[in-house]
């Protein structure tokens, strides 16, 4: 029988089997090649520490509010996206056909069985590396967006994980004249320089803050994008950021707000706090100009002409016969990874 990558409970990974139904209308059946996770926004739901755990968000009030209940998000599929080959489809399918090659928002699995509307089709020259990382790539481009990155700008970014270090390379083509990247980790601090930061600041050996101000003349930058998912960064992004400047949390933060001191820099600075750089939230700030739509077009159109680059952002690439191990190694040993990929049999 085919396997899927699931929690079974918090922090529990487990290959379990399933059984694919047969096709229904408007279905198609896709064979996994490459998937990849998403390591800020999975792992949270995989460790149970997203406001999910014990609240839902009520779509028509625009709030999140208390579970009544023992409601539960476990058993939770691991994965992020998916590139597969369709091996099978029903009758009524128009877009696709068997042996096209297709990728969209599929959890790490051997087989998929979706509506046409849920996959995409894989546009030539686009490499599956590349495809699996549409997801954090579209993140990044949002946060420079929302984050009116300009000709002149000086950047400081906070995390070198997938989205970070597309984030500086956007920031890198929008003429930003200095970007700053932030991060604690070795892999990831060596990533930043190949793809062209002017600086590289390790936060736990210097005060990040203070560092950042030294290597802008004491004014700080015009925009920080706090992209590490730690209260402490983003702290860090305000005190870097100078007066008037603008401050873009492009994380999904879970938990109290430690080390977030908001009487401080943010109070005197007359800072500007933007929030908004989920995709998922529409309509955008620069609607109707800007949708969903041409951010994943523009982000494709950016891996075709080969101005973005996932080159060593993939890091580990494992087996699928070796993913629960993996799945505990980007948990508890971060520093050893940047994105997991899975290839398939």
């Amino acid at each position: 029988m085919p396997k899927e990558l699931v929690a079974i409970g918090p922090r529990k990974p487990a290959l379990l089997d399933y059984a694919e139904r047969p096709l229904k209308k408007g279905e198609l059946r896709v064979r996994s090649v490459f998937s990849a996770e998403k390591h800020g926004t999975t792992l949270l739901l995989y460790r149970g520490e997203t406001p999910f755990s014990n609240k839902y968000y009520d779509h028509e009030r625009m709030l999140f509010l208390s579970k009544t209940g023992e409601a539960s998000c476990f058993p939770l599929p691991l994965g992020n996206m998916t590139v597969g080959i369709v091996e099978e489809v029903s009758p009524e399918v128009t877009r696709f056909k068997v042996g096209d090659r297709v990728y969209g928002y599929l959890p790490i699995r051997e087989t998929h069985t979706v509506s046409e509307q849920h996959v995409m089709p894989a546009p030539e020259g686009v490499s599956d590396e590349e495809l699996v990382c549409v997801d954090p790539a579209v993140v990044a481009l949002m946060a420079v967006r929302e984050g009116h990155v300009r000709l002149g700008d000086r950047v400081a970014i906070f995390g070198m994980g997938a989205i970070g270090l597309l984030t500086l390379q956007i920031c890198k083509m929008s003429g930003s004249l200095c970007v700053i990247a932030v991060e604690p980790v070795e892999k990831r601090r060596s990533l930043a320089e190949k793809f062209g930061a002017d600086h590289v600041i390790d936060p736990t050996s210097v005060d990040a803050g203070l560092k950042i101000r030294e290597l802008t003349d004491w004014k700080g930058v015009d925009v920080s994008l706090e992209i590490s998912g730690s209260y402490r960064a983003l702290h860090q992004a305000i005190r870097a950021t100078r007066y008037g400047g603008s401050v873009i949390p492009v994380s999904w933060y879970h938990g109290e707000a430690k080390g977030l001191y908001l009487g401080e820099e943010f109070h005197f600075n007359r800072l500007t706090l933007v929030s908004g750089a989920r995709v998922e939230s529409e309509p955008y700030r620069e609607h109707p100009l800007w949708n969903r739509e041409r951010v994943y077009a523009t982000v494709i159109e950016l891996f075709k002409r080969k101005k973005l680059s996932v080159r060593g952002i993939i890091d580990p690439v494992v087996k699928f016969s070796q993913v629960v191990e993996a799945y505990r190694m980007i948990d508890e040993r971060p520093g050893e990874c940047v994105k997991l990929g899975v290839t398939y049999p």
